[in-house]
């Protein structure tokens, strides 16, 4: 396990942007987005469209891996 958090950059509807995670959550989240059979950016930006203003987005990030496993059992 990683523990500290990598700074990550992403495209968000053409702007970049970074987004601090774990190793593992970074990992997660790019298998996510494979199984949807979309790019990370994409996957990103729906997240990030959809979150509260006032949560970070690498918060909304590791909550929707969190639920997406969650719902998977």
């Amino acid at each position: 396990m990683s523990g500290r958090p990598v700074k990550r950059s992403l495209t968000l509807q053409g702007h970049r942007t970074s987004v601090s995670l774990e190793d593992e959550f970074w990992q997660a989240f790019r298998d996510i987005a494979q199984e949807k059979h979309l790019p990370i950016n994409v996957l990103a930006a729906r997240i990030d469209a959809e979150r509260d203003p006032e949560t970070g987005l690498a918060s909304a990030i590791r909550v929707y891996i969190l639920n997406r496993y969650r719902s998977a059992d």
